[in-house]
């Protein structure tokens, strides 16, 4: 009997360093963290299609694709209209803040500029906050639609430009 208690006594001195050394073993083991990483392509520029201008007015893509003008702006091909879209890449479902200028102006290939305002998107305005996809590997599409304002004067020609987007993961 007493060559049992000496071995309890052995086992419970050891105990603490047992439990210790499974406790790190299993903090070891843990899988890190997805990467933080966000990458955005530009895959769609937005085109107003062809149109025609007998006075000031605007004509205006929606991020659907849809065409509306007003004024003296007659839109007269809209096969060629689409909105921006961007294709955005972030892992773990975490949220995007959007944030872009209010207006930037395009310049023409004859001289002469055109104002864009950029906006909406089918996730909201500048400074809207949404949330992406769980799956380190799904892309969420984000379309941007705008309006040119087209003065009565406006230059004929190809107006062209760029506008800044910022994405930020929180």
């Amino acid at each position: 009997m007493k060559i049992i208690l000496n071995t309890t006594r052995h086992l419970l001195k050891l105990l603490p360093f047992a439990i210790f050394f499974l406790f790190s073993t299993f903090l070891q083991a843990q899988p890190g963290l997805p990467e933080r990483g966000i990458t955005v392509l530009p895959t769609q520029a937005i085109n107003f299609g062809v149109f025609c201008v007998g006075g000031p007015g605007t004509i205006e893509v929606d991020y659907q694709g849809n065409v509306n003008v007003t004024g003296g702006v007659v839109s007269i091909n809209t096969i060629t209209v689409t909105p921006a879209i961007f294709e955005i890449k972030l892992c773990q479902g975490r949220t995007i803040t959007l944030d872009y200028d209010y207006s930037v102006f395009l310049d023409g290939s004859n001289g002469g500029q055109l104002e864009l305002i950029i906006g909406a998107t089918e996730r909201g305005i500048s400074g809207d906050v949404f949330p992406s996809e769980n799956n380190c590997n799904f892309i969420t599409p984000l379309r941007v639609g705008g309006k040119l304002v087209v003065p009565a004067n406006a230059v004929p020609g190809v107006y062209t430009g760029s506008f800044p987007m910022s994405f930020t993961q929180e």
